[in-house]
């Protein structure tokens, strides 16, 4: 099969001489031609596979396991509702004119349309001081994440909230911002783990967290719903501004907050100097499937030499990216639309009436059950037990996906987190079969 690639000089042999040998169902001696290129060291540090596509892959086990059940998923945060009609039309009306020599347009600013960045600073960051110019348009924030990552390379330190979403740490160990994994605890050694209990609100004790150069913290936080409040975002800025660091604050989940907490982090004194924010249009207008997000950076964000870090954001933008979709973008800012936003508010509020039904029927079972208020998820404890072997109960006995709490990092090992997206009827009958099963 290789002799096409010989060459008279170099015998196919020397090209293509096999280094290794598997076994296969086929022929026990079969083998198989490898490279010379040494596996990235990095990628052997992950520990499993990454959370969510493992998710899947039991879920798709179970279902061929039985094959007439009906599951139902409360596990990963994916969007059910439909777009609503102001912003579907908006992104079908766009593509169509592509079809048109006046309608047609290619490549588009790797930042995003000014008209979009424009409106994203003026709906979410009014009164904050932060520019159209400050926002790039993005595919969405765990993109952003990844990107964030290469801009600060490899000899950064960092900081993360545990239980937390676990792009963070898988990117930081592709990066080779970590050293190895801790056998028993499973932290990865060079990352400082803001533990985030219900004993200390879901905030870090600040006092004992060592400096780092980079923090993320996401609030409303995934998984555990908790919104931050005003005085506690404060003291993050303020550990930010005395140690150095630049923090990378994560809310794709804000409008969920209905308690009056910060939606922002640029709503706090100071933090422009500080902070970079990364955000999504996937759980504001269900764009999980259309692919829409931001990053905003501020000029007032500096090194340690006086060199704005947007304009290093912007270059590892424009090499990386060849920008966000232009039919997305016209789906984002019909969204932003009064008519737009109003819509999309209506399908937070469905999300959030969801999640008051689930918390209820935890309540109802006797279970402490966080979030659900301020955030479409719910951070359900089960004191002394193994979030995956509870996961695996629920899943076997009531044919419902829930995500392991220890796919957050080790403080989730007592919880599941149960998202609130879904349809009505799903998630009524959801409460109905845990009912069943816990009572």
């Amino acid at each position: 099969m290789y002799t096409s690639l010989a060459f008279s000089f170099m015998p196919y042999k020397t090209i293509l001489s096999p280094r290794a040998s598997i076994t296969t169902q086929d022929n026990k001696n079969a083998t198989v031609y490898r490279t010379k290129v040494s596996r990235n060291p990095t990628m052997e540090k992950l520990q499993y596979n990454y959370l969510f596509p493992e998710i899947s892959e039991r879920e798709a086990q179970h279902a061929k396991k039985y094959p007439n059940a009906k599951i139902i998923s409360l596990g990963i945060g994916d969007t059910t509702e439909p777009l609503p009609d102001v912003v579907a039309s908006s992104m079908a009306n766009y593509a169509y004119s592509l079809s048109t020599r006046t309608g047609y347009r290619g490549y588009g600013a790797e930042q995003g349309s000014k008209d979009l960045r424009k409106a994203i600073a003026e709906t979410f960051y009014k009164d904050m001081g932060i520019q159209g110019a400050e926002v790039f348009v993005s595919d969405g924030a765990q993109c952003d994440i990844s990107r964030l990552q290469m801009l600060f390379g490899s000899n950064m330190s960092i900081a993360v909230q545990d239980p937390i979403f676990p792009a963070y740490i898988d990117s930081s160990v592709i990066i080779g911002q970590t050293g190895d994994v801790e056998q028993g605890s499973g932290r990865y050694q060079n990352i400082e783990y803001m533990r985030c209990d219900p004993h200390h609100n879901f905030f870090p004790d600040l006092s004992k967290t060592a400096r780092t150069d980079i923090i993320f913290f996401c609030s409303p936080n995934n998984p555990t719903g908790h919104a931050a409040s005003w005085e506690q975002l404060e003291q993050l800025v303020k550990l930010a501004q005395e140690n150095g660091s630049i923090i990378v604050y994560d809310s794709a989940y804000a409008v969920y907050i209905t308690d009056g907490s910060p939606r922002s982090i640029y709503e706090i004194p100071g933090a422009k100097k500080v902070a970079i924010e990364v955000s999504s249009f996937s759980k504001i207008a269900g764009f999980t499937g259309v692919r829409l997000g931001w990053t905003v950076v501020p000029k007032e964000l500096l090194y340690s030499n006086g060199f704005p870090v947007i304009n290093d954001f912007n270059r590892i933008i424009c090499t990386c990216f060849n920008g966000a979709s232009r039919i997305a973008q016209a789906g984002g800012l019909a969204s932003l639309s009064s008519e737009g936003f109003k819509s999309v508010m209506s399908l937070v509020d469905y999300y959030k009436s969801n999640a008051e039904i689930l918390l209820e029927t935890f309540e109802s079972l006797g279970l402490k059950a966080y979030g659900g208020v301020n955030a479409p998820y719910l951070w359900v404890h089960f004191p002394g037990s193994n979030s995956w072997d509870v996961f695996n109960e629920i899943l076997e006995k009531t044919h419902i996906i829930t995500v392991p709490g220890s796919g957050f990092g080790p403080a989730g090992k007592e919880y599941i987190r149960v998202t609130a997206f879904g349809h009505r009827e799903n998630i009524l009958e959801a409460s109905d079969r845990l009912r069943s099963l816990l009572l």
